[in-house]
């Protein structure tokens, strides 16, 4: 067991005797915790939203579910999870990373460093995504995807003069498919089943299954190719 020092945890709150928890962590009421997790010095889980005058980005619903560590998930240094956040069996939440309301890592899914993901957005078993990730809310990310490093997805087309009311899309990442770094997603694009995407890209319209596209905008160059390496 790690320390456990400066636990600052709900009285709702029960920790397992196999939990390794650090320095100065915080759990609030409705953190529900698996065997064997792991809550890194001085992260965070379970707090409530703080939003701007006017954010219509808050889940009601989603903020009153439980905050769920599966058994065996690490949640890394630094780490915010806002109530409502869920990591399955094994999952993975790195150092600073940030999960809103409503977003749940999928068994041995991994976000790294840095990673933002929005409300509501799930991200499937065993998908990799790397630091410094930003997946705007309307997202979906499913099983075995790999995004690369300093990739955002977008989801207001308007920028901000949205009417109220109208929804925020995001990406839609099928299974398999890759992300290289540095991508730009514009809202509502779909990536299909085991496409890959070149690093740099913006791609701004969808991406058809099994096909490689890059540049700005993203075309279609050829087929992809399951090998590793420059493509």
């Amino acid at each position: 067991m790690i320390g456990r020092a400066g636990l600052a945890a709900d009285p709702s709150v029960v920790v397992p005797d196999d939990a390794r928890i650090g320095a100065h962590v915080v759990l609030e009421a409705g953190v529900v915790l698996g065997a064997r997790v792991t809550v890194q010095h001085h992260a965070v889980v379970g707090k409530q939203p703080a939003l701007a005058p006017g954010s219509r980005t808050r889940d009601a619903a989603a903020l009153a579910r439980p905050t769920v560590l599966g058994d065996g998930c690490v949640v890394g240094c630094g780490a915010v999870l806002v109530a409502g956040a869920s990591l399955g069996a094994g999952a993975i939440a790195g150092d600073h990373t940030f999960l809103r309301e409503g977003a749940a890592l999928g068994d041995g899914a991994v976000v790294g460093h840095g990673g933002a993901i929005g409300p509501g957005v799930p991200i499937g078993a065993r998908t990799r995504i790397q630091n410094s990730v930003m997946l705007g809310p309307g997202s979906l990310v499913e099983e075995d995807v790999f995004v690369g490093p300093g990739v955002i997805v977008t989801n207001d087309p308007t920028m901000g003069r949205r009417e109220d009311g109208r929804t925020l899309t995001g990406a839609v990442l099928r299974r398999g498919c890759r992300i290289g770094a540095a991508v730009v997603l514009m809202p509502g694009v779909e990536v299909g089943e085991e496409a890959v995407v070149a690093a740099g890209s913006l791609v701004t319209r969808d991406v058809p299954a099994g096909m490689l596209v890059m540049g700005a905008p993203a075309r279609v160059v050829r087929a992809a190719r399951g090998e590793a390496g420059p493509v």
